[in-house]
C-alpha cells in the first residue's frame, strides 16, 4: 500500500512555548524529519506565543527539549532548527498581533515558494480555543489558496452543553473537515493493530461476539497522583479527564462492527453506532474514589486532599470505574468494565477479552472444579503486546492444569515503536481523519456521562499504592467476574 506523501506546508504551534510543544510535538517533528517523512525544506515551524524571543532563542530552546527527548545527532538537530524553525510573538493575544503573524507565515511562503497549505496546532488550555480560531480568521489564516487544517487537544468541552457550544464555535470558521480532534491514544500503534488483529484475522473476528465472550475490561492505571495538575484536575475529575474520551475511544475500538472499507468515515462510523447502541448508565454501576495517604518507612505519598491546589473538602473522583451495557446483536449481555485511577501499583493501559468457560466441566473427576477463563489481554503500554492465555496440562502426575500464555511482543518482533504524536501530526499532514475524533462522538459521549456526572454519588477512598477502592471490586463480584491485571 503506497503511503501518501506529505505536501510542504507551515506548521504553526499556537502555544508554541509550552510544556506539551517542548516534551512532545517538536520531538515528534524532528522524528519525522528523521524517518524520511518529511524532505528538507518540506515543513517549515512557526512557534507563536505570548512572550518576546528572537528566533535564535527560541531555536535553542527548542533544540534542547528535541535533545532531551532522546535524539542522539546534536549538529544534526541544530541543522535542523537552524533551518526549520521560526518564532512569532503574539504578545497579548490581539487582532494586530494575529495579523503580525499573519504576515510573518505569508513572508516565509513567499520566501521559500511554498503553496498556501497551513496547520495550526492548538496548544494552549482549552477556555481560549474559541477566542484563538476567531483570531485567525480575523487575520484572514484560515482561507488560504491551499489547504487549511486546525487541531486541538482534549478535553473537547466540560458537558454536552459546553461541547455543543465549542463544536457550533468550529464550524463557524471551519468545516468538519478541517477539525483534528487529538485523542493521543488512538495514535498508539497497539491501537491501531487492534484493528488489524481483528477485522485481518478471521480466526479472532469469528471468536467477537456474545456467544463466546463473558466480558471485556479496560483499564487504564496510573502510577502517579495529579502531580503540579491539582487546580486543573479538581476541576474535571477522572471520568471527565479519563473516561469520557480516552476509556470510550477504546470501547468503541473494541467493539465496532466491521467497516465496509479502512477509511475514515467507514471507521468513524461504525464507532459512532457502538456509542447510540450503549444502554443508559446505571449510577448503581459506577463506583467513584479518591487516593489517601500512603505511609511507608521514610516516605510519605500524599493524598489527593494534600496536592497543591486542591481544596481540603474536594470530592472529587480521582479514581473511577464503571459497567456499559451495548444493546446490539453482538453484544446484548456482554458487561464492558473500564475503569482508570490515579496512584494506583503500576502504570498500566489494558484491554481484557474474558472468554466463556466451558458448558460442561470434564475434567472434574480429576478434581478440577473449574478451569480459569480463557483471556485475550492486549497491553497498550508500557509493554506492548498481546498475551492469549489457556489451560496447559503440567507434565507427570498427577493430572493437573497449569495457566499459560502464546504472547507477541512488539518490542522484540519491530523494536522502538514510534510515539503516538508521530503518527497523528502525520495524519494532520496527509489529511487522514481516521484516527481522529468527529464532533458527533464527542457529543454523543457526553450525552452518556453527564447524567452521571450530574447525579448524588458517593466517592470512596483508597489508598495510593492500591488497586482501588473495595466497592470497585464489588462491581464485577456481583456478576461472577473480577479485574484482571496483566500476566
Amino acid at each position: 500500500m503506497k503511503e501518501q506523501p506529505v505536501e510542504p506546508h507551515v506548521f504553526v504551534i499556537l502555544g508554541g512555548t509550552g510544556d506539551l510543544t517542548s516534551r512532545r510535538l517538536l520531538p515528534a517533528l524532528y522524528h519525522l524529519r528523521d524517518q524520511g517523512e518529511l524532505e528538507k525544506q518540506n515543513t517549515l515551524i512557526v512557534g507563536a506565543a505570548l512572550p518576546e524571543m528572537s528566533e535564535e532563542a527560541y531555536r535553542l530552546w527548542a533544540f534542547e527539549g528535541v535533545h532531551r527527548s532522546g535524539a542522539r545527532d546534536d549538529k544534526d538537530v541544530r541543522a535542523w532548527c537552524d533551518s526549520c524553525l521560526h518564532y512569532q510573538s503574539v504578545r497579548e493575544g490581539t487582532a494586530e498581533d494575529f495579523a503580525a503573524l499573519a504576515e510573518c507565515i505569508g513572508r516565509l511562503e513567499r520566501s521559500h515558494a511554498m503553496p498556501e497549505n497551513r496547520v495550526f496546532y492548538l496548544a494552549l488550555p482549552p477556555t481560549i480555543v474559541p477566542t484563538v480560531v476567531g483570531r485567525l480568521n480575523g487575520a484572514g489564516l484560515l482561507k488560504s489558496r491551499g489547504w487549511v487544517r486546525v487541531v486541538f487537544e482534549k478535553p473537547f468541552g466540560h458537558d454536552l452543553p459546553s461541547a455543543r457550544e465549542l463544536n457550533t464555535t468550529l464550524h463557524r470558521y471551519l468545516d468538519e473537515s478541517q477539525i483534528y480532534r487529538i485523542d493521543h491514544y488512538l495514535g498508539k500503534e497497539t491501537v491501531q493493530n487492534l484493528l488489524a488483529f481483528r477485522f485481518a484475522n478471521p480466526i479472532f473476528e469469528s471468536l467477537w461476539k456474545r456467544e463466546l465472550i463473558e466480558s471485556v475490561e479496560i483499564t487504564v492505571a496510573e502510577d502517579l497522583g495529579v502531580e503540579h495538575r491539582g487546580a486543573y484536575y479538581q476541576e474535571a475529575g477522572a471520568l471527565r479527564d479519563m473516561v469520557q474520551n480516552h476509556l470510550t475511544q477504546l470501547l468503541t475500538v473494541v467493539a465496532m462492527e466491521v467497516p465496509a472499507s479502512f477509511d475514515a468515515a467507514a471507521i468513524q462510523a461504525e464507532k459512532q453506532k457502538v456509542l447510540h447502541a450503549v444502554v443508559p448508565i446505571n449510577p448503581h454501576d459506577v463506583v467513584f474514589g479518591q487516593y489517601t495517604e500512603w505511609r511507608f518507612p521514610d516516605v510519605v505519598i500524599p493524598g489527593f486532599l494534600e496536592e497543591h491546589g486542591v481544596p481540603k473538602d474536594s470530592t472529587t473522583e480521582t479514581y473511577v470505574a464503571l459497567k456499559v451495557d451495548i444493546h446490539n446483536w453482538r453484544w446484548k449481555g456482554v458487561p464492558f468494565y473500564l475503569r482508570t485511577g490515579k496512584r494506583l501499583p503500576r502504570k498500566l493501559t489494558q484491554i481484557a477479552v474474558v472468554f466463556r468457560e466451558a458448558p460442561t466441566q470434564v475434567f472434574q473427576s480429576l478434581g478440577e472444579d473449574s478451569l480459569p477463563a480463557n483471556k485475550l489481554l492486549i497491553t497498550l503500554q508500557p509493554s506492548e503486546g498481546f498475551a492469549l492465555c489457556f489451560s496447559v496440562k503440567s507434565p507427570g502426575r498427577p493430572f493437573r492444569f497449569g495457566d499459560h500464555a502464546l504472547q507477541f511482543s512488539y518490542q522484540k518482533a519491530f523494536g522502538t515503536l514510534p510515539e503516538a504524536y508521530e503518527t497523528l501530526l502525520r495524519d494532520v499532514m496527509i489529511g487522514d481523519q481516521t484516527l481522529f475524533v468527529t464532533a458527533d462522538f464527542t457529543e454523543t459521549a457526553w450525552r452518556l456521562y453527564d447524567p452521571v456526572l450530574a447525579g448524588p454519588h458517593q466517592v470512596f477512598n483508597y489508598s495510593a499504592g492500591t488497586w482501588g477502592p473495595q466497592e470497585a471490586d464489588g462491581l464485577l463480584e456481583r456478576n461472577g467476574h473480577q479485574w484482571q491485571v496483566g500476566w
